[in-house]
């Protein structure tokens, strides 16, 4: 009897892609960079998601585990740095779960035309958690629905604000003006945070990765997917970012809230049946970012657990189908204690908040992965590598550099105080202080468990 063809195909895989990839909430923390943005989408896809994307081609084919980055790690440096990896790796994400569950009373408010108070919001907010947490407890294919359906809402959102902007810049004029040096490079501290959100917005490709047993053809799938996926994604980006620029001046753009922002200003409608739809669409989009990257950082954190670089909690899966539902409960617990917390944190704006801490953790899992590149290229020479980076050792190093030093910067800008006003500390002390909190809180797990190197 041949055996049963597998359900996620090419298709599936670019827009599982985009789906993670992009992410609908992340485009009005980059717009409020202002017009300088497009220099800094230019320059990061060059000096970031070009190395980045051949990189985790190449390791993504050649070490296709259930670990994804976290193996690349482990096998390069050892356990100490996996358990590292594995640890900010998923503790990102019940964050970026608290940060997205903080916008859906918000949103829900604009489309009931009322104002939620703070227990019904609280209540709203766990609800989302945990549905995202049961739906986490079933196989990627059982959700392929879900993938595919949020990146086309995403899409048709983009090309929605995208388009809208485009009209309104002919009809009507812009928000922000044009000139050249506004188009210029910005290094304004509070704009430069948000470049970090750039660099999120890049990341992702590697999950695609953990899909690989779903898939009929992976080493073929799975370049093909980033490639394809990369360039549809930038091209979306660039395009509801003008629209965004087009609707709202620089210095007003709410973080959580920018992009049915710019659709109210761009229609000249507050309250409709259209916008209401936008907001309802938005608030699925969110869903599915939540239940892709779960898929793969659950995976990840269990298969660190397996190896007893992580707690045996996230080692637990499910009897029936093997899911890990370990991480999955933990996932849920961690972010319904941020938002219970919620109200006690002083800065306003609590999605940039979790967010940007989501952020720092994120970024800090990828910074092992290049030289992890470089150093299983010395050490394991005869993989076989259905996808190899073309290129000599200079070229190579420097590829693998160049994003590590983006990603540096990034963190700087984002998780340290560049100056000691109130209004600074405020917005960044409590980013600051969670992130090395949770760091610390990954050496201990390293100590208790006694990981040898």
């Amino acid at each position: 009897m041949s055996e049963k063809k597998k359900k996620f195909r090419l298709i599936d895989a670019i827009l599982a892609v985009i789906c993670i990839v992009f992410v609908a909430e992340a485009a009005a923390p980059v717009a409020a960079i202002g017009n300088s943005q497009y220099f800094w989408w230019i320059f990061l896809m060059i000096t970031f998601l070009l190395p980045y994307g051949l990189i985790s081609s190449e390791l993504g084919t050649t070490y296709d585990g259930e670990g994804g980055l976290y193996d690349w790690v482990n096998k390069a440096f050892g356990g100490k740095w996996g358990s590292r990896l594995s640890w900010y790796y998923w503790i990102n994400f019940p964050l970026w779960m608290a940060s997205l569950a903080v916008i859906f009373p918000d949103m829900l408010g604009l489309v009931f035309q009322t104002e939620i108070g703070t227990f019904p919001a609280l209540i709203i907010e766990l609800a989302f958690i945990w549905i995202v947490v049961g739906l986490s407890f079933f196989p990627v294919c059982d959700s392929a629905w879900i993938l595919n359906g949020s990146a086309v809402i995403k899409v048709l959102l983009a090309v929605v604000v995208g388009g809208l902007g485009v009209y309104v810049a002919a009809t009507r004029g812009v928000a922000n003006e044009y000139t050249v040096a506004s188009l210029l490079p910005s290094f304004d501290i509070n704009s430069l945070s948000f470049i970090s959100v750039i660099l999120f917005n890049f990341l992702g490709f590697e999950v695609v990765c953990t899909f690989a047993g779903d898939m009929e053809n992976p080493k073929k799938q799975i370049p093909q997917a980033i490639v394809v996926g990369g360039i549809v994604i930038a091209a979306i980006y660039i395009f509801s970012a003008f629209g965004i620029g087009v609707a709202i001046p620089t210095e007003q753009i709410s973080t959580s809230s920018g992009l049915i922002d710019s659709l109210q200003l761009l229609t000249g409608q507050t309250n409709s049946m259209f916008i209401n739809v936008m907001a309802i669409l938005f608030l699925i989009t969110l869903f599915g970012n939540m239940i892709s990257w779960s898929l793969g950082v659950n995976s990840v954190a269990k298969y660190a657990a397996d190896n007893g670089h992580l707690p045996k909690v996230f080692s637990k899966e499910s009897k029936k189908n093997q899911m890990p539902i370990g991480p999955a409960i933990m996932n849920g617990i961690v972010a319904s204690i941020v938002v219970i917390a919620a109200p006690f944190i002083p800065n306003q704006d609590l999605f940039w908040s979790f967010f940007a801490l989501n952020l720092v953790m994120f970024l800090l899992s990828y910074l092992m992965v290049f030289p992890a590149f470089l150093k299983l290229r010395k050490i394991d020479p005869d993989a076989e590598r259905p996808f190899k980076v073309s290129g000599g050792k200079g070229f190579l190093t420097v590829l693998a550099i160049v994003p590590m030093i983006m990603i540096i910067i990034s963190l700087i800008f984002v998780a340290i105080p560049l100056s000691f006003d109130s209004e600074t500390l405020a917005a960044t002390l409590p980013i600051t202080i969670g992130a090395i909190i949770f760091i610390l809180i990954g050496e201990i797990i390293i100590k208790v468990l006694k990981v040898k190197k």
